[in-house]
């Protein structure tokens, strides 16, 4: 399937790290884009990792890669911000907070200044809390403006469960909703196998799945990133897929339903705050947050973790 329109499709990636320059390839191979500027506060990088994409392009898709700068933002259909502090050995997501929201305050001004009309999709972390303050930097409206949220946790989710019932992970249909970091949710009470909820799948074809399963499972998924960054220093190949994902979905218009961080208001007494709940993902964003039937042990969790988010969202005083 084509993108239907006729202009060139630009995307801007600000900042080139593992993140950035590991999406910025992926993106390259899947030739949703024509055009992929690269912006860097270390411009020498940028110039650097444009090099090296440049010359895969003869064995990959026609496009145009370049290390640009604010300006080059203008007209790109998505903007995806990368940059920002790692996350070090021993740190949650949410310690990054306030060196990440002093980045965050310098890139999304100059981004909405060059280009008004794009989306924003954020990947730095705290990503739930710097997705709420893109917001209130940008002045865009909130459907314009997208956490890429648990698409990862929810595709390490899949993938743990997947191993233990011995099935093709994308057979598996799972959520992980709420923050991207340590308050996440998993909604066991929707999660099936062929249309069979996953207790009733498991009984039936696996050796073991009873609730210390569950829990192990689940623990494999929210400590998944720690685990990695003890062994390689940080995480990159799974955001940086999901990252193409959510793209693919908005300028095909696919109406695809991903698990992205999004402004929540009215869901489970839960107002004014960025964090993942399944979405319906078009060429405007997100179009609308689905109402999940949630078991009271969800409902709880979610708004535990929505609590957690609203409270360091307080700490940068938004």
């Amino acid at each position: 399937m084509k993108v239907t329109s006729t202009k060139p499709i630009k995307i801007a990636i600000v900042g080139v790290g593992n993140v950035g320059a590991t999406f910025a390839y992926a993106l390259l191979g899947s030739a949703l884009a024509s055009q992929i500027v690269l912006i860097d506060q270390n411009h020498k990088r940028a110039e650097g990792e444009a090099m090296d994409l440049n010359h895969a392009v003869p064995l990959t898709h026609s496009t145009k890669i370049w290390a640009g700068d604010y300006s080059d933002c203008a007209g790109a259909a998505i903007t995806v911000i990368t940059a920002g502090t790692a996350q070090r050995e021993g740190e949650t997501r949410l310690d990054l907070v306030a060196r990440n929201y002093q980045i965050l305050q310098s890139i999304v001004p100059q981004v909405v200044k060059y280009n008004p009309d794009g989306i924003l999709l954020i990947a730095s972390n705290p990503l739930d809390v710097l997705s709420y303050a893109a917001l209130k930097l940008s002045g865009l409206p909130s459907n314009k403006v997208i956490g890429s949220g648990t698409i990862l946790d929810t595709a390490r989710f899949r993938y743990m469960l997947s191993q233990h019932a011995e099935v093709d992970p994308r057979s598996v249909h799972a959520y992980i909703i709420g923050e991207h970091g340590d308050s996440e949710v998993p909604v066991w009470s929707l999660a099936n196998i062929a249309g069979m909820p996953l207790e009733d799948y498991c009984k039936m074809n696996c050796e073991q799945f009873n609730h210390d399963v569950y829990e192990k499972i689940f623990e494999q998924t929210r400590d998944a990133a720690y685990q990695i960054i003890e062994r390689k220093g940080a995480t990159f190949y799974g955001i940086g897929m999901g990252l193409v994902r959510i793209c693919e979905a908005i300028l095909r218009g696919q109406h695809t339903v991903l698990s992205v961080s999004t402004l929540i208001n009215n869901y489970y007494g839960i107002d004014d705050v960025y964090l993942s709940l399944p979405c319906v993902i078009g060429r405007d964003g997100v179009q609308k947050f689905l109402h999940l039937p949630l078991d009271e042990k969800e409902i709880a969790g979610l708004q535990k973790s929505a609590n957690v988010l609203k409270e360091t969202i307080k700490t940068l005083g938004i």
